[in-house]
């Protein structure tokens, strides 16, 4: 993602990125980086919700100051 810098202007473009393909790079604790592919589902105040292409469909939610932190990093398909 870009250099993007305050929750709200994070806010702002996963919203506008709602229905698109999105690569996920999450810190999964002790040295373990969860990479997944999915689609961004919903985007709500403080939440938005991911639905992951795996065999076992499920959703995953990330608040966006994960984003702000770097603890999720989120890659658009082009």
């Amino acid at each position: 993602m870009e250099n993007v810098k305050t929750i709200a202007s994070i806010k702002r473009h996963i919203e506008n990125h709602i229905g698109e393909k999105v690569t996920l790079k999450a810190n999964g604790g002790r040295k373990k980086i969860l990479v997944n592919n999915g689609i961004i589902e919903s985007a709500h105040p403080s939440i938005f919700v991911v639905r992951l292409d795996n065999d076992i469909p499920r959703t995953v939610t990330y608040s966006y100051s994960d984003v702000l932190t770097n603890t999720v990093q989120l890659y658009f398909a082009m």
